[in-house]
């Protein structure tokens, strides 16, 4: 009956073969219009120093520096304007054989220094807002790295995940036909299946975390989606660990510190100009007086000088210079927390390198070796399912400490670099 049935269909197909021919193409073309879909979507190559310019261009924080630079630009032109004269008209008397028409324009002169102090605090506050810019891309570029490899190591535990799966579910699968074939008690055929869907949760676990990771990546840039694949292969590097002589010199002129600084000196500008204060202005005053009673027409000329008797501007000048003296306890703070930071940074990375060495040179690999020996032993019959689960949860579990350390280091590293405000430390 089944080869009747067959031969009928066959020689239905073989009637039609319109049918055949009008449907082969849409398929065809269904395909092709499938496969570009998946081409349009297939992420784009990102390396690191294409995420480093792409921060640079698209993220909002350098853009507000930007404007902060060119607001700060537009003070120092006020700062530089000097006081507008003042036009002044005077009629005294309202009958016109008598009264007396004065016109004047009066000049403020600013004496003391007074415009050039406003200058210089305001140019100081330029420098600020440009090693401010400056420090802030060195901020995200220390942070960018970061993620960066902190995506890359979550992909690597994807991977990882991934290779696990599919052990579980060879072993899982051995166990099967080796309860089948009555070797082994049915028991270890259920430890197979739980090792096996704990393996599929670790996958499904990396997958999400690999997920945060690119969106936490794609932030520096202003996006928010992961259409985008990482390229670089160096994972396996350990981040160099600095001269701890070379780090402390940068440290010491890093950016935070060098803000402090010109903090100061910003507060000592403005200092000068409350000091320069206490110097009145000087207002020069030229006009013309109609006296018409005379019918002639009379030069004005004249000064005045605010005498300073109960306004000296004494108290904004003491609350300036105490200013100034908090800006120096800030810097001494700001230099002692820098250093304190790169410290702990230094030794964080120090200990991170000789964990992920020790891991990457030595335990990892036995782990690896001891977990390949015992699988091979369970193919033979020599050791049964428990060795190879314990076998192979202890070589994952180095294999994991192994990337929580390379993250470590990478992390410290970035601090590092952000500290000194350097370049990111070569691997090695």
């Amino acid at each position: 009956m089944y080869r009747h049935s067959f031969s009928l269909a066959l020689a239905l197909l073989a009637a039609s073969p319109g049918h055949a021919q009008s449907t082969a193409p849409a398929t065809t073309q269904q395909d092709q219009d499938s496969s570009v879909s998946v081409m349009a979507r297939e992420p784009a190559p990102l390396s690191l120093p294409a995420a480093i310019a792409l921060a640079y261009d698209r993220n909002r924080t350098l853009a507000a520096a930007r404007k902060e630079i060119e607001a700060v630009e537009a003070t120092i032109i006020q700062a530089g304007a000097r006081p507008n004269p003042e036009f002044s008209a005077l009629l005294e008397d309202t009958r016109k054989s008598s009264r007396t028409t004065t016109y004047q324009i009066t000049q403020p002169i600013e004496l003391g220094g007074k415009r050039s102090a406003r200058i210089e605090a305001a140019r100081r506050a330029l420098d600020m807002a440009l090693l401010d810019y400056a420090a802030k891309r060195v901020e995200i570029r220390a942070g960018l790295t970061a993620s960066y490899y902190d995506a890359m190591i979550a992909m690597e535990r994807q991977r990882l995940a991934k290779e696990l799966l599919g052990l579980a579910s060879t072993s899982s699968g051995m166990t099967a036909r080796r309860v089948t074939a009555g070797k082994i008690s049915p028991v270890e055929q259920t430890k197979a299946q739980v090792a096996e869907a704990s393996a599929q949760l670790e996958l499904n676990q990396a997958d999400s975390e690999l997920a945060l990771a690119h969106r936490r990546l794609a932030t520096f840039w202003g996006a928010v989606g992961n259409d985008f694949q990482l390229t670089d292969g160096a994972l396996e590097s350990i981040p160099e660990l600095p001269a701890i002589a070379q780090l402390t010199e940068k440290v010491a002129v890093g950016p935070a510190v060098r803000l402090a600084q010109l903090e100061v000196e910003r507060r000592r500008a403005l200092a000068r100009i409350e000091s320069s204060k206490r110097i009145p202005d000087l207002n020069l005053a030229l006009g013309n007086k109609r006296d018409e009673s005379a019918a002639r027409n009379m030069w004005v000329v004249g000064f005045s000088v605010p005498i300073p008797v109960f306004d000296s501007n004494r108290g904004n000048e003491l609350e300036a210079l105490k200013r100034v003296d908090i800006a120096r306890d800030e810097l001494s703070l700001v230099e002692l927390n820098m250093q304190s930071e790169a410290a702990q940074s230094y030794e964080r990375l120090r200990n991170a390198r000789h964990e992920a060495a020790a891991l990457r040179d030595r335990i990892v690999p036995a782990a690896q070796g001891a977990y390949q020996a015992a699988r091979t032993g369970f193919e033979l019959g020599k050791f049964g399912f428990l060795d190879v689960l314990d076998a192979q949860r202890t070589y994952f579990q180095a294999k994991a400490q192994y990337w929580k350390a390379l993250s470590i280091a990478f992390q410290a590293a970035a601090d590092l670099e952000r500290l000194a405000g350097a370049e990111t430390p070569s691997a090695k």
